[in-house]
């Protein structure tokens, strides 16, 4: 019984043609018009399914739903009640912003599934009841028949039934930058997406020739539908940012509420005061020690990393990312496009006698010929104007500058090959207008050849041929000799030399040519067997980029390791990793041999060998899990639709700007603009300094905060008077927690960022070290507190004047600490430190005024209850803050000195 739809399971590239229309229900002349109906009815439309999607209100309100923000919600109800609308107001703002971003920037997620859905074909040509006709894309069902033609968009999977000289443009697919000549032979069931050379997959391009198809798969069971099926079954990770953050707010809600009742059951049981006076001092103390501004600052800091980053050509679409750049360890690259330019150049020139390579730059005609390290002239060698010449003729690309790029249109081989000659000093437009194509044998994978047949004015006639070299070899009859003559052919030589050249990675096209008749006009393919002269052979590459090889280096100096994933041959794969600089190139692991490790093998491989090749998107997919199972922050980077999945799971998915599908870059966290791989490095290293800004923030918010709560604190346990009162430690965190912490968003990169090692995932943002550093200062800035304060009332001051020394006292030493806190990793002291950067001076002036303004305004003395503070106990002040600074630095010094003696 003949089965009427397409099993997404059966490998159609391992039967042939004539028996995939017989499992299909098929036939040459189509489905008949109720057929049609039939399977539309059971497989449904020809496009991606849309993903169930939450609520906009419930996804919104998520957004909520953390401790942190809890804390500051309780902070907001508390400040409410103590009639501090201003700090009110501020928690909320800071609450509802953080939640409006967090909801924008998820709904961009969720539209990787759609960039998918879109890149299936609108339209369609199909034979149905033996009749061509023009249908919607989303109207084909399996068992139709597709006629396929150059420019067209592969509208779901086919299994080739005819092909005339059919190319297929994969790069999406498989990330092989060069089309896929496609026939009806079936091939191995274990190929590789790449290798299946008789199937034509949903979302490709139509690159030349002709050819019918019939599908296979459509929609979701489609090779893209897959892919779109792994996005929506992987998890994206949280970033170290957000878990930490989750675990600091979760420790900082217990250590607070913790701290609260044992002071509210100590001031009421023990010291017996009035309930409503420690409830209302124990409030005060909650709202000093939370940090409502933080997640401000923290979103500001990340903002502000996004507009450096922008600045560098690194778009970023979900603000966590930045940070999570910064700790990468390993960089998952994609070959074509990514390390490499995605245009064909020759690179190696072949002749009878000698071996030449060739410099240059992408398609521009513009480049070297080298000749065993030694510059040379074409000029030198009269066999290169002739091979240049076959180049043009046997030729249908055209190579055109536009705003300054060498595009080509057409076939980018024949493209490279027209950039060859104009190396070769070859005008390509005078040579096409001086030899007219009279005839053409146009590339079938067939026979493996093109041939023209071209005449000039002056009554000569040239049949040219370019092939295959193993074909080409057998088209010939003799080889062109030293002095322009014609010699017997040496075999040997040509296919060893071949051999050699396609060991480089490189794809190797022969050339060859034949004098006829000038009175012979059309071209029979008896006319190119066994009489050809062959003039040369051109090795082709897709050349790396010169600056993803200084790129890696960088990366390899900041200990982050470079791993190439890619869908091409292994000899090309291995070829452009010795260029970029790879580290591990001796070893090449294949998708076939993937998949024959398990879990605990592979575990051990992606340690030992840094490329892979003729990969599918599970291949990669997999990697980057068994990375991350090492500990490893992964980043990935790609433009093709195969990349989206790993794209996702990455700790960090990079895609490429110009080059990249829709797919991958919604799939992605960052986007880069100018697809150059050496912009990551740039990305990479303005995330090392929002983490240290992010760093610098926290060590300086947390310890400032801590001292504050604890001059309330000893104040309650030892029955003191507070020395400074809860309306003036608000006016403290309105003016200073906010403020003083943008400005350290605003640090610039710190000396030898670059040079450190990556950190680890695992490390804790809030670690022994920034303990440390709170216990120490808290502890300054309480002695420093209650000294001046104790100065003050040992003077005779009034309560209000010591208050206002204290209060003053608290802000110096914050500035100081900002100071010290700019260069945590190298010396504060030093003149670049003590300059700082205009914004940290435009915010230490405007709080200097600030204070100014409550301590000697008579209306702001009112509201805050401070007192004019006299002269000497002003420079009192001040050296309090300059001997903080010098105890904190000198701590530091001997701690940085102590840990570069452990490390020799």
């Amino acid at each position: 019984m003949k089965n009427t739809g397409a099993s997404s399971k059966t490998n159609w590239h391992g039967i042939s043609s004539d028996l995939t229309l017989e499992a299909l229900g098929s036939s040459q002349n189509g489905l008949t018009k109720i057929d049609a109906e039939a399977r539309f009815s059971t497989h449904g439309p020809n496009r991606m399914p849309q993903a169930p999607r939450r609520n906009s209100l419930v996804r919104f309100l998520l957004h909520f739903h953390n401790i942190l923000i809890y804390v500051l919600l309780g902070a907001a109800l508390i400040t409410a009640l103590l009639g501090h609308w201003v700090d009110t107001w501020v928690i909320l703002t800071v609450v509802v912003v953080n939640a409006i971003i967090g909801f924008m920037q998820e709904g961009k997620a969720e539209q990787a599934m759609d960039a998918i859905r879109h890149m299936l074909a609108p339209q369609a040509n199909v034979i149905r009841a033996g009749e061509r006709a023009n249908i919607a894309g989303e109207q084909l069902v399996p068992g139709d028949i597709v006629i396929l033609e150059a420019g067209d968009k592969v509208p779901a999977d086919l299994r080739i039934i005819n092909a005339h000289g059919l190319t297929v443009q994969e790069a999406i697919l498989t990330g092989e930058s060069v089309p896929v000549d496609k026939h009806t032979h079936l091939v191995a069931e274990n190929a590789a997406l790449g290798d299946r050379s008789c199937m034509a997959y949903s979302g490709t391009l139509v690159t030349s020739g002709q050819g019918k198809g019939v599908i296979v798969a459509t929609g979701s069971d489609t090779e893209i539908g897959r892919i779109s099926g792994l996005l929506s079954q992987i998890e994206t990770l949280t970033t170290p940012l957000v878990t930490q953050m989750n675990v600091f707010a979760k420790w900082l809600t217990i250590l607070i509420l913790v701290i609260a009742v044992i002071l509210l059951a100590f001031g009421y049981f023990v010291a017996h005061y009035d309930f409503t006076e420690i409830f209302m001092a124990v409030v005060g103390l909650s709202v000093a020690a939370i940090p409502e501004g933080l997640p401000a600052v923290l979103t500001i800091t990340l903002a502000i990393g996004v507009q450096a980053m922008a600045q560098r050509n690194a778009i970023v679409r979900r603000l966590p990312a930045i940070e999570t750049l910064g700790s990468v360890s390993v960089i998952c690259t994609d070959k074509t496009g990514t390390l490499t330019r995605n245009e064909m150049m020759v690179s190696s020139v072949l002749t009878h006698r000698h071996l030449f390579t060739l410099e240059g730059s992408g398609y521009e005609p513009k480049g070297s010929l080298m000749l065993e390290d030694a510059f040379v002239s074409p000029a030198q060698h009269a066999v290169l104007e002739e091979l240049a010449r076959a180049s043009i003729l046997c030729n249908d690309a055209s190579l055109r500058e536009h705003n300054g790029a060498w595009i080509v249109e057409g076939d980018p081989m024949e493209g490279a090959l027209l950039s060859f000659a104009g190396k070769m000093d070859l005008n390509t437009r005078q040579e096409q207008a001086s030899w007219a194509r009279t005839d053409a044998i146009p590339f079938d994978a067939k026979h493996q050849f093109m041939a023209t047949l071209n005449h000039d004015h002056e009554h000569h006639a040239f049949i040219h041929v370019k092939g295959a070299p193993e074909r080409m070899l057998a088209m010939c009859a003799n080889q062109r000799s030293a002095n322009g003559g014609t010699e017997p052919l040496d075999t040997v030589y040509w296919s060893e030399q071949a051999d050699a050249i396609a060991a480089l990675g490189q794809r190797v096209l022969a050339i060859a040519v034949n004098p006829t008749s000038p009175a012979h006009t059309v071209l029979e393919h008896a006319e190119v067997s066994g009489s050809l002269t062959l003039i040369g052979m051109l090795g082709m590459i897709d050349p790396p980029r010169q600056d993803a090889i200084t790129a890696v280096a960088e990366c390899h100096d900041a200990g982050i390791q470079v791993k190439m994933i890619t869908g091409d041959h292994t000899k090309t794969a291995a070829a452009i990793g010795k260029q970029v600089g790879l580290q591990n190139t001796t070893k090449v692991l294949s998708g076939k041999e993937l998949d024959e490790l398990d879990d605990t093998a592979l575990s051990q491989a992606i340690l030992e060998c840094d490329i892979f090749a003729r990969t599918n998107p599970e291949h990669k997919l997999r990697l980057v899990m068994a990375l991350q199972a090492h500990g490893k922050t992964v980043a990935m980077t790609g433009d093709g639709v195969n990349d989206a999945p790993a794209l996702k799971r990455a700790d960090a998915g990079i895609a490429m700007g110009l080059k990249g599908s829709e797919a991958a870059k919604e799939a992605a966290d960052l986007v880069l603009a100018d697809d150059n791989f050496a912009s990551i490095v740039a990305a990479v290293r303005e995330g090392r300094t929002v983490y240290d800004n992010l760093k610098k923030v926290l060590s300086w918010t947390l310890p400032t905060n801590a001292g504050e709560a604890m001059t309330i604190v000893l104040a309650l346990l030892l029955g003191m008077t507070l020395p400074i009162t809860p309306i003036q430690i608000l006016w403290v965190n309105l003016i200073t927690a906010i403020t003083l912490g943008i400005a350290l968003a605003f640090e610039p990169t710190e000396k030898n960022t670059m040079r450190r090692p990556p950190r680890s995932r695992h490390e804790l943002l809030l670690n022994g070290g920034l303990l440390w550093h709170i216990v120490l200062v808290s502890f300054l800035f309480l002695c420093g507190v209650f000294g001046t304060y104790s100065y003050a009332i040992d003077n005779g001051y009034s309560v209000n004047l010591a208050r206002t020394i204290a209060l003053n006292t608290l802000v110096v030493m914050e500035i100081f600490h900002l100071f010290f806190i700019r260069n945590i990793y190298s010396a504060s002291l030093t003149w670049q430190g003590v300059r700082g950067t205009k914004v940290v001076w435009a915010v230490v002036i405007s709080i200097t005024i600030a204070q100014f303004a409550i301590t000697y305004l008579p209306l702001l003395q009112t509201v805050f209850s401070t007192e004019s503070i006299p002269f000497l106990d002003g420079l009192i002040i001040i050296a309090v803050g300059i001997a903080l600074f010098t105890i904190i630095e000198a701590e530091k010094q001997m701690r940085l000195a102590f840990q570069k003696m452990k490390g020799e």
